[in-house]
């Protein structure tokens, strides 16, 4: 661990250097990658000149035992060292852990109804509503793509952008199907239904991370539509872009103009096509993915949300709160947590193995 904390703080060493060379001024682009390198490897340096102080303390506090007036001040200040150095080593251990790249990146995301008929798309909308409070809470901004109204309320499918620092790294874990078990609006006899929404988190892209030709886009406009299909436009503003090779169809028709919504619809398939290659990657290496938490199939059940007992449980880590209403209100941020934290604890045991 040393040896890897030596060799960042170096290249740390390094970097702050090379960022004060003229060549480095005069080029925009270089200067900005390594500005972004250095930012990345921030944490990591302060917490290893940290750890390299308390070493040096305790080296002083050692020396101080020698001499008997002070001994008992020594041996409580090396204790209290000892503690501070341990904690100062598992949290090493967490920021050496490799970085998801897309973790600072902003996410596209889409909730659908599944299973369950009217009550499901119900239910899309409170989930909607949940990842809109919890995006407030984080001072994250959402912008809609496209959407399509359930019969009964809630949503058929929403699509949406969230834009905020780090924002994939927190919401990356929402990825999969979401079960909610309560007496829909819809139930005559007030019995208890069990019904799905899924959820898909994908991290949006740069045009330089995924080669697309235009060639292969089929574009076409209409008129945008509001609630009951009526028009809401005269003109043809929203946007429907199809990728022939792998009929991937994105559409966009919540911003106003044309360009816009093919702006949006773009950055949209852009993910949508990374994230096909990731899991086709992530195939290939086969049983990786199955270690990993919030990278799962969106067919996977990962969470229960029990109204009558006013509980949620998070399946892949067994975490359960009885606090369903404060999480439907965007208090995600104790799941979220306790899913980082044992993602982190399993990359720790996959290097340790």
């Amino acid at each position: 661990m040393i040896e890897r904390l030596n060799l960042i703080e170096n290249r740390y060493n390094e970097i702050n250097n090379l960022l004060m060379q003229e060549d480095t001024l005069n080029d925009i682009k270089k200067s900005r990658e390594l500005s972004i390198e250095l930012s990345n490897l921030e944490e990591v340096v302060m917490a290893y000149r940290d750890y390299k102080k308390i070493l040096s303390d305790m080296e002083e506090s050692r020396e101080m035992l020698k001499d008997s007036e002070i001994a008992d001040f020594a041996k409580e200040e090396l204790t209290r060292l000892s503690s501070e150095k341990e904690l100062m080593e598992e949290k090493l251990k967490i920021l050496l852990i490799p970085k998801d790249e897309n973790d600072g990146k902003n996410v596209i995301m889409e909730i659908r109804g599944a299973a369950g008929g009217d009550e499901a798309n119900i239910f899309a909308g409170d989930l909607f509503r949940m990842y809109q409070k919890y995006c407030e809470n984080n001072g994250f901004k959402i912008e809609i793509v496209d959407y399509t109204e359930g019969a009964s309320g809630g949503y058929a499918g929403i699509e949406f952008i969230v834009k905020g620092a780090n924002a994939y790294s927190k919401l990356k874990y929402e990825n999969g199907s979401h079960r909610v078990q309560r007496v829909p609006v819809t139930e005559a006899n007030g019995r208890i239904q069990t019904s799905t929404a899924t959820v898909l988190v994908m991290p949006e892209v740069e045009d330089v991370s995924i080669d697309i030709n235009p060639n292969d886009l089929r574009i076409d406009v209409y008129c945008a539509s509001g609630h009951g299909g009526q028009g809401v436009n005269t003109t043809p503003s929203a946007v429907r872009i199809t990728h022939i090779p792998t009929n991937t169809v994105v559409t966009c028709q919540n911003e106003r103009s044309q360009i816009q919504n093919k702006e949006q619809a773009m950055r949209v398939l852009r993910a949508r096509l990374y994230e096909a290659k990731q899991r086709e990657q992530d195939e290939k290496v086969g049983s990786e993915r199955k270690s990993k938490i919030g990278t799962g199939d969106r067919s996977e059940k990962i969470r229960t949300y029990n109204y009558p007992q006013n509980r949620v449980t998070d399946h892949r880590i067994g975490y359960t709160t009885n606090n369903l209403d404060r999480v439907m209100n965007g208090a995600l941020d104790d799941i979220i947590e306790a899913l980082i934290t044992e993602d982190q604890k399993r990359k720790l045991m996959g290097e340790e193995e």
